[in-house]
């Protein structure tokens, strides 16, 4: 009974020795997978872009006799669209917004970029009487289309009043996979991070 109990002892002091736990954790180390940032569901974004269709997906500023008109609300968005279309004075929808690359990591933040091209676009003073805007998601459905103008007596504020909306005709044509601004996240992860833009007294959200 003694030599039972001793070897019971030194049995269950091997199982609780570092050598024993440390092979065992080893073991499942070895199973494990790294884990890869995986982009936010669509539904988010599409609810991100309707909470923010009153207060404008773009926005109007008059700023040292130039317009300027900021695309920030759309480009927070940028790894779920394919293209932002838009539009100055007329219902076409022939100009392309750029989209910044997306990285999964810090899929809201804007492209970091100097120059300010991902921000906003300059137009001579009151040029723009309306701007339509559509936002193409990264499976090719467009969203609907809003006709934006600029708010009365606000003097260099940012700002964008709803003129009309329209339906979408047609769901448009799915975008082609390598001008998809998501190819990075469908392929690897990109190497580079992105920040905010350095903020300029005239690049204001």
């Amino acid at each position: 009974m003694i030599r039972f109990s001793r070897m019971l002892l030194l049995g269950l002091a091997f199982l609780g020795s570092p050598a024993f736990v440390t092979t065992g954790f080893a073991q499942d180390a070895e199973d494990e997978e790294e884990y890869k940032p995986v982009l936010p569901d669509v539904t988010i974004y599409k609810a991100m872009l309707d909470a923010n269709k009153t207060t404008g997906w773009i926005q109007f500023r008059n700023y040292d006799d130039k317009q300027l008109i900021y695309f920030t609300a759309l480009q927070t968005m940028h790894c779920r669209l394919s293209e932002i279309r838009y539009s100055i004075n007329s219902d076409d929808l022939d100009k392309r917004f750029p989209l910044g690359e997306c990285n999964p990591q810090i899929p809201f933040n804007l492209p970091e970029d100097n120059t300010n091209k991902y921000v906003y676009i300059s137009l001579p003073a009151g040029e723009a009487k309306t701007v339509t805007i559509q936002a193409v998601w990264d499976d090719g459905a467009g969203s609907e289309i809003v006709v934006y103008k600029p708010c009365e007596g606000v003097g260099d504020a940012t700002c964008a009043a709803i003129k009309t909306i329209k339906k979408p005709k047609k769901q448009t044509q799915q975008p082609v996979p390598t001008d998809s601004p998501i190819r990075g996240v469908q392929a690897e992860t990109p190497g580079k991070t992105f920040s905010e833009p350095t903020p300029s007294t005239a690049a204001r959200p």
